[in-house]
């Protein structure tokens, strides 16, 4: 998401100071270790903030996040269910 929000600074004129994307969940890993098979093996949820300081101001770095979250292929993996395709080479 970080080049996401340096590409909408850019297109829109903003300057970009700094910018901090802080993430947390909570994960059991009875269920990434196969411990316990009925405790999902991810998070159930994730949550995040950024923090963002550059010369935009308030309601145009909000235009920025909302490009973000409208265009961020993370946020769209995330947010959907696609399709994971394994290829496995050995030796």
């Amino acid at each position: 998401m970080t080049v996401g929000y340096v590409a909408q600074c850019a297109v829109r004129g903003n300057t970009l100071e700094s910018l901090q994307i802080e993430t947390e969940g909570e994960i059991d890993l009875r269920g990434f270790l196969g411990i316990d098979p009925k405790v999902a093996n991810g998070y159930e949820s994730l949550r995040y903030t950024v923090r963002i300081k550059g010369s935009g101001t308030s309601q145009q770095f909000a235009e920025v996040h909302d490009a973000v979250m409208a265009t961020s292929p993370n946020v769209y993996n995330l947010a959907n269910a696609v399709v994971l395709k394994s290829n496995l080479v050995v030796g």
